[in-house]
């Protein structure tokens, strides 16, 4: 009789908790729009159609310029918000990924647009390697070590006569009219920022970002519990490094010329890690939303007060303001608060 009591018992503790466990997930459910991101997606794969109507080119270039950097700070959040290592080195997988499809298109005249998943595999390869030496300290000692990557990337760069060297390499010019001139490379990173962001969010609620969340809590305990800490950082520094590459590959040949002094600067890699901490560091819309605000900042301060010191001293002022009020990020403030709209909850 006892023993049926206590079976008893757990099956009715078993189905409360399934039951429990229903009601999170359709509590979950409710609290997504899902309709919204592919609603933007969808206008802003219909806004070229504005160039039937007159020119609109400086609204598309800064539509894919925002997406470019949606792809960055998107790929950067894996290693920098998911794992917890802040890395500002990642300049040099967007040169990586700029000069590997613009060689190929400067010397055999294959599109970047077609060798953009090479050349971020290339970067992811050399994320890889470097993951594993860079990788074996934390803190303050990473990033002085990311620091120490990118200025012996930009001596490289600068030294290396097959890739043009301090002068650089022209790439050859589109023969499309002024019209429609922008419109592949803006589709091209419009579908990178929707696929980037599907990613991230499918590797952050897999066993991989569940391990990568454990290893910034606690990296220690982390690797008590079984985490293989050492891959796992490597690994999602690779991931990064592939999205930051592809989108060098695809501003590149927008550019049409290559230069170290264009890709290898701290001011790439420090807009990155500025978008995901002002956007919300570790949330999927975060970087997103934070590749938008400083965008937008920059593009009203320099019309405003011009391409000065000025204007970089009023972005900074905003952004100080911003982060005194959202410590956590946007998105990461709002949903502490309970107050997230639903339309910007993608996590």
């Amino acid at each position: 009789m006892a023993l049926n009591l206590q079976q008893a018992d757990a099956s009715s503790v078993l189905e409360a908790r399934r039951i429990h466990n229903q009601k999170l997930a359709r509590q979950h459910d409710q609290t997504r729009a899902t309709w919204f991101p592919l609603t933007v997606l969808g206008v802003l794969l219909a806004l070229p159609l504005l160039q039937l109507t007159g020119n609109y080119n400086y609204l598309l270039h800064l539509v894919l310029f925002t997406a470019s950097y949606a792809v960055m700070a998107s790929g950067w959040n894996i290693i920098g918000g998911f794992a917890g290592y802040i890395s500002l080195g990642h300049a040099v997988f967007f040169a990586i990924g700029g000069y590997f499809s613009g060689v190929l298109l400067a010397r055999y005249g294959i599109s970047s647009l077609l060798t953009a998943p090479l050349a971020g595999l290339a970067a992811a390869a050399c994320g890889y390697l470097v993951g594993l030496i860079t990788l074996k300290v934390r803190g303050p000692s990473f990033i002085i070590s990311s620091i120490a990557l990118l200025m012996i990337a930009r001596i490289l760069f600068d030294h290396w006569e097959f890739i043009g060297g301090a002068n650089g390499l022209s790439l050859p010019v589109t023969d499309l009219p002024v019209q429609t001139a922008k419109l592949p490379y803006y589709y091209a990173f419009v579908l990178m920022a929707a696929f980037t962001v599907w990613a991230t969010y499918r590797i952050k609620h897999s066993k991989f970002g569940l391990g990568l969340r454990a290893l910034s809590k606690d990296e220690v305990k982390a690797e008590s519990a079984g985490i293989n800490t050492r891959f796992y950082k490597v690994l999602a520094f690779a991931l990064s490094a592939f999205f930051v590459g592809m989108a060098g590959a695809v501003w590149g040949e927008y550019l049409t010329y290559l230069r170290p002094n264009i890709f290898l600067i701290i001011l790439v890699s420090a807009n990155l890690v500025l978008m995901c901490i002002l956007g919300g560091k570790g949330t999927i819309a975060g970087p997103v939303v934070g590749a938008i605000l400083i965008v937008a900042f920059n593009e009203i301060f320099v019309a405003t007060l011009g391409a000065s010191e000025i204007n970089i001293l009023a972005t900074g002022f905003v952004m100080v303001l911003g982060l005194m009020f959202f410590p956590n990020g946007v998105i990461g403030t709002l949903a502490r608060k309970g107050k997230l709209p639903r339309v910007l909850n993608w996590d």
